[in-house]
């Protein structure tokens, strides 16, 4: 970590953070503009029950043409509009509107989540500088960059302090796929007798801000895409969140898990015995 470090001077993670800040509030505010006008499912991806609005994706053709403008030479990777390879290094990793679902039906957990990562596209193999998640409803805007803390508005945010498994409060998340969502709920049922309860909020970035922050203690989730947990997962991590993946790997699309320090290890032995998700 402290050799990609020590290539960016503390100017050019700020420069960083402030694209990635600016961006994500223009973003969420044409989300926000569109979401009050009316939302149309434009199409789906992986069934019918995932959906894609318009909205979708004129903000992230937002996001990637105000991107381009500040950072010609970096590389993109988003939802709805995929890669385009970049010469200096970094690719900004973009989830345009973050609980999808949500925000078809008017409920307030929604994200825009807009992450700037070193090395490939990857979460085995990247490494994360800076990170910008924002809900529009509410306004809030979580930051962080790598080795500088995160932050909610100009607050410093840290998860909370020790929390044994019975009295942990867990977020998750479901896949789209019905045989995926039977083994999910498997571990689920595994899980909820052993903690203090369980809640599905709906947007994987907002989830592991909410570990950062201390609204939950712990989140985990299969099946998530590298836009979806690239801000949220360094700013869980910014915030002294073990963030961590199956066999202790990295977090990916196999596992993903945010928690309080010393409650990960007995989540990680619950929760990592369910089938792949597709």
């Amino acid at each position: 970590m402290s050799g990609v470090l020590d290539g960016y001077m503390s100017s050019e993670l700020d420069d960083l953070l402030r694209i990635a800040r600016d961006t994500a509030s223009a973003a969420g505010a044409l989300a926000l503009q569109r979401r009050r006008e009316g939302v149309e499912v434009a199409n789906t991806k992986s069934t019918p029950l995932d959906v894609v609005t318009h909205a979708d994706k004129e903000t992230e053709a937002l996001i990637r043409s105000m991107l381009s403008d500040a950072r010609p030479n970096d590389g993109f990777l988003g939802e709805e509009s995929g890669g385009g390879d970049g010469t200096s290094g970094l690719t900004w990793v973009v989830d345009p509107i973050d609980g999808t679902v949500n925000y078809l039906y008017g409920i307030p957990s929604w994200s825009v989540s807009i992450a700037v990562v070193e090395g490939e596209a990857d979460p085995l193999s990247w490494t994360a500088l800076a990170a910008a998640v924002i809900n529009p409803t509410n306004e809030e805007i979580f930051t962080a960059a790598r080795g500088r803390g995160a932050y909610l508005g100009e607050t410093r945010i840290h998860v909370n302090e020790e929390v044994p498994l019975e009295r942990a409060l867990v977020g998750t998340g479901f896949a789209y796929s019905v045989p995926s969502r039977t083994a999910q709920l498997e571990v689920l049922n595994e899980l909820l007798p052993r903690v203090r309860d369980v809640r599905r909020i709906g947007s994987a970035a907002l989830d592991l801000c909410s570990v950062a922050c201390g609204r939950l203690d712990a989140y985990y989730e299969r099946g998530l895409q590298p836009w979806d947990q690239a801000g949220g997962a360094l700013i869980a991590a910014e915030a002294g969140a073990t963030v961590i993946g199956a066999a202790r790997r990295p977090a990916n699309h196999e596992l993903t898990l945010a928690a309080v320090p010393g409650l990960a290890a007995s989540l990680l032995k619950i929760v990592s015995d369910d089938a792949p998700v597709s």
